[in-house]
């Protein structure tokens, strides 16, 4: 038995596209009833929380779509039907152990930005609290990047993340990690995996075969790793095996914790956000940052580069071009020009007290390379 699976009394489980619904589109019933069917019988004294794919592909059929469309428009309209046909077959069928659902839609602004996590991660304990089901998705219907953001994997490592789970369990129509394409003879299931060492010279497949889901085995094992290194064990198994998974029995591949839980915010802006500028750094500006832990002043600014608002994510690079941090601005981009260089005192001065901050604080500054 896996003692650290057994013990988890906070789990998040993610469903992929293709254990929900037929290849041509449209929800099954039969495999949405048989998932609810283990997290209800699983669940005793454990609080889920269900990352759930699907809607785009349950809105295909009634719209008379073959295939999951390409545009954003229709996969936006698709998502718009299928998100409450998926959330109303979740209801009717964890209904039948008198359990209520409660659905939570995210996208990545809302939980990089102080306010918004704090309320997401407040409805989601609340729901817990209540005895609900939350049953989270991406809001697909008005997400431009998000809605290719790796059919929610990365999603469930960051929600495990923000519920601050003991266990993130990824489910699939793969029964594990191979160590080469698990159709051909002479690969074999990787049971474990203890660090990123472990990876390497695996070859990582990126397609899924029902062809209605986004992701593929490359997302799956890239959330598996943002979620150990924030001190958050993985199974990742086949939706059939998933009875065995949360009973801690050996199915699947287990990826080990490889860090400890980081601050609250930070892995979002690490791994959810999409920088809408950037701003180029000194090199004294960017050993401070990296080294001494410190805020990004003006005077370490050598350039500014991008549209963006006051509280947006933009990336910080150094004088060659790369990113060596995230972080979220405290001006507006047409501010930034004339603070170039210069000191938050002379700022205050000339412009008013308002100025004589940072302009990205460290509590909203996540190292990206060391």
């Amino acid at each position: 038995m896996r003692q650290e699976v057994v013990g988890a009394r906070r789990i998040v489980v993610k469903v992929g596209s293709s254990s929900l619904t037929t290849a041509g589109g449209g929800l099954d019933a039969d495999r949405v009833d048989a998932l609810v069917d283990t997290l209800a019988k699983a669940s005793g004294d454990k609080e889920i929380v269900l990352v759930s794919s699907g809607a785009i592909a349950a809105g295909l059929a009634p719209l008379g779509l073959d295939r999951r469309p390409r545009d954003l428009a229709r996969q936006q309209a698709a998502a718009s039907v299928g998100q409450g046909l998926l959330v109303a077959r979740y209801t009717a069928s964890f209904a039948r152990y008198g359990r209520r659902v409660g659905q939570v839609l995210l996208t990545t602004d809302d939980t990089s930005r102080r306010a918004h996590y704090r309320n997401a991660r407040r409805t989601l304990d609340q729901l817990l609290a209540m005895g609900a089901v939350p049953v989270v998705n991406e809001n697909d219907t008005v997400a431009t990047d998000e809605i290719r953001f790796g059919d929610n994997d990365r999603l469930a490592a960051l929600v495990a993340h923000l519920v601050r789970a003991d266990l993130l369990v990824l489910l699939s129509d793969v029964d594990g990690l191979y160590d080469g394409d698990p159709s051909l003879p002479g690969t074999s299931r990787i049971a474990e995996v203890q660090g990123p060492a472990d990876l390497e010279g695996v070859s990582i497949g990126s397609a899924g075969k029902a062809g209605v889901g986004t992701g593929g085995m490359v997302t799956k094992v890239e959330a598996a790793r943002i979620a150990a290194a924030a001190g958050i064990p993985v199974v990742l198994t086949s939706a059939t095996h998933a009875a065995d998974a949360l009973g801690g029995r050996a199915t699947g591949t287990l990826f080990h914790r490889t860090g400890r839980r980081s601050a609250d915010r930070l892995l979002w802006l690490a791994h959810a956000s999409t920088p809408r500028g950037a701003l180029t750094l000194d090199e004294g500006a960017v050993r401070a940052v990296i080294e001494g832990s410190a805020s990004l002043l003006p005077a370490g600014i050598a350039a500014v580069e991008g549209e963006f608002s006051a509280g947006d994510p933009v990336e910080l690079r150094d004088t060659g071009g790369r990113a060596v941090a995230r972080g979220l601005v405290a001006f507006d981009a047409a501010e930034i020009p004339r603070l170039l260089g210069r000191s938050t005192r002379d700022l205050a001065r000339e412009l008013g007290p308002g100025y004589e901050r940072e302009v990205v604080h460290r509590d909203d500054l996540v190292v990206l390379r060391g």
